[in-house]
Parts: C-alpha cells; structure tokens; sequence
C-alpha cells in the first residue's frame, strides 16, 4: 500500500476537512487571491498541514470548485426535473446569486485564477453537460429559443455573476429577470 493510499490518521482527516471548510468560506467571501498562510491561520493549523493535504493553493481551490461544482450539478438537475419548463430559469438566478455570496465559485467561471476545463474537466464535463440537458429540456417544453446551446447559457452565467457580484444590488435580479426572460423566450410566431 503506497502512502497516498492509506486512510488518513482522525486527526489527520480532521484537519484536512478544517483546512477545507475554511478555504471555502474563505475563497467564498474573499475570491480566490487569499493567501495559504491565511486559510492556515484561520483553520487553526499551520501552512505545512495544508501543504500536506493541498501542495499548491490551486489545488486547494480545484478541490473546492469541484465539489461546489457537483452541488450545483446535483441541485439544478433536481430542479429541472421538477420543473423542466422553468429549470433553466430558476438556475440563472440561482447561479447570478452566487456570484454575490460565493465568489470563489464566481472567479471559477470567470477563469480567474485558472482554466477551468483544463484544471478540473470532469467536473467542467459534468457542468456543461447538465446545463445542455437542463437547455434542452427547456426548449422542449417550449419555455427557450431553440438556436441556443450550452456555452451560450454559461456565457450569460458568468455575466450575471459579475453583474449581480460588482452591483451588490439585492434586487438587480427582480429588475433584470424580466428581460433574461424575454431573451431567451421563444420570439412569438
């Protein structure tokens, strides 16, 4: 059994989920330029602790997007599932109002900090692949136009992000999501 394959110690695994919960909060409130030696304070532990778990601040972060990126995926196929006619839309917003409560997960999308297809493609794969299926479902249900695809939905994701992020405007999505809508609505016949 080589090192990396045995299970981690308690208190070894405890520090790593410390290490991990605080960087989310962290890259969350902050985005992702906050320093390791910063995340090692506020987690108790010291920077060689993180280094063991994560050997670059990258890494921490790609550990962190990924499994914010299986949250989302999870969530909004539950709530196309529901409802596919208003999926899409109630993921928009979903993920505009993350870009004021999770910035971490904002710069991702962006592509601060790193290249998200090529940093984490599984979980780029998985997110682009649900955003098609919950598209599809959509312009089945005759809620969307049918010349969209998928990067065009995460091309609007990431500029409602930053709108919704660099206005902190509670209700810009109340004034705004009116004319999402009829963007992407179906032009009537």
């Amino acid at each position: 059994m080589t090192e990396n394959s045995r299970p981690l110690r308690a208190d070894a695994a405890r520090n790593r989920a410390r290490v991990l919960k605080v960087a989310y909060e962290t890259f969350a409130e902050e985005g992702a330029t906050v320093p390791i030696d910063e995340i090692a304070r506020r987690a108790g532990v010291g920077a060689g602790t993180v280094y063991r778990h994560f050997p670059t601040k990258e890494s921490l972060f790609q550990a962190i997007v990924a499994d914010r990126m299986r949250q989302v995926v999870e969530r909004s196929r539950a709530q196309a599932a529901a409802d596919p006619g208003e999926g899409l839309y109630a993921f928009l917003i979903q993920m505009a109002e993350q870009g004021a409560s999770d910035l971490g997960l904002t710069d991702a999308f962006a592509g601060v900090g790193f290249d998200l297809a090529e940093a984490l493609p599984d979980a780029e794969h998985e997110f682009m692949g649900m955003v098609a299926e919950i598209l599809a479902q959509a312009q089945r249900a005759g809620t969307v136009r049918p010349d969209l695809d998928a990067a065009d939905i995460k091309t609007l994701i990431v500029g409602l992000q930053a709108m919704r992020r660099f206005r902190g405007d509670g209700e810009l999505m109340r004034r705004v999501y009116p004319v999402i809508r009829a963007g992407l609505a179906v032009p009537n016949s």
